[in-house]
């Protein structure tokens, strides 16, 4: 048992103070055996679970899902505070200073028209406090652990801002074309993995589809997310409309079936 005083309504501090008695002798045994990497998933569904609530615009899913993230933010900041590496309030008064070196048109002197300069003088910044010297400086920071079709955006994103980047969309699905003939071409040769293999051109397929996306302003994970909802009734449909287990049909007859659900949505 800790010396804790339960109260209606907490304040930051008493939230600090929480998990430091957690990770505390006498705490909970379970959070004092967790580590950066233990906790390292449980940071990823916490933030997908806001992403959930913000998308359903559920307000009390929104309080609680923000909340676990906060939790997660302290868990790692404790941890950290035990190694004598850096606190929570270091991690504040960093994220602050940035935010006020990154916004000289409110903090500063700096003069701005618009969004799109704000957005301009941010990357300038931004990579200037990095040190960040070249675009290829800056597409290595993006990190690795992005959903990939998020990451491919990205990469493709700030290249084109340094004038690397197709002529129109038209000449980009041209690329996105000659790359699924090259699939194709792995393909019949059953090539899996190597030089110029299936898993090698999917990839160059997946990256071209995520440079369209980019060049139309089209969030290639929302686009994805939207074809797998459109794939998930459609095949609902076809599942009750078969007459027997979908392993007995052949493949016209389910292609049939397929047509039939999009039909149907129209």
């Amino acid at each position: 048992m800790v010396n804790f005083q339960c109260k209606n309504r907490y304040t930051w501090e008493d939230f600090l103070e929480i998990m430091r008695l957690l990770r505390a002798p006498g705490g909970c045994p379970w959070d004092r055996e967790q580590t950066h990497a233990s906790i390292r998933r449980n940071f990823l569904e916490e933030t997908y679970e806001v992403l959930d609530a913000l998308d359903r615009d559920d307000v009390p899913g929104m309080r609680e899902e923000l909340g676990d993230v906060l939790m997660q933010v302290a868990f790692h900041a404790q941890i950290e505070t035990e190694r004598g590496r850096f606190t929570m309030a270091d991690v504040v008064d960093a994220v602050a200073k940035k935010l006020v070196y990154r916004h000289p048109h409110v903090f500063g002197t700096v003069e701005v028209e618009n969004s799109q300069e704000v957005l301009a003088n941010w990357e300038v910044l931004k990579r200037r406090e990095k040190g960040q010297a070249s675009t290829a400086d800056a597409i290595e920071a993006v990190p690795h652990t992005l959903p990939a079709l998020w990451r491919a955006e990205k990469l493709s994103s700030k290249t084109a801002k340094a004038g690397f980047r197709w002529e129109d969309s038209l000449s980009a699905l041209k690329k996105l074309e000659e790359e699924v003939g090259e699939l194709r071409s792995a393909l019949e040769r059953g090539e899996n993995t190597g030089p110029h293999g299936v898993r090698e051109e999917l990839g160059d397929v997946l990256f071209m589809a995520a440079v369209l996306s980019q060049m139309n302003g089209a969030d290639p994970e929302a686009c994805l997310h939207d074809a797998c909802d459109k794939f998930q009734r459609r095949f609902r449909h076809v599942e009750q409309s078969a007459q027997k287990p979908l392993s007995q049909y052949e493949s016209q007859q389910l292609l049939q079936l397929w047509n039939e659900a999009k039909e149907s949505e129209s």
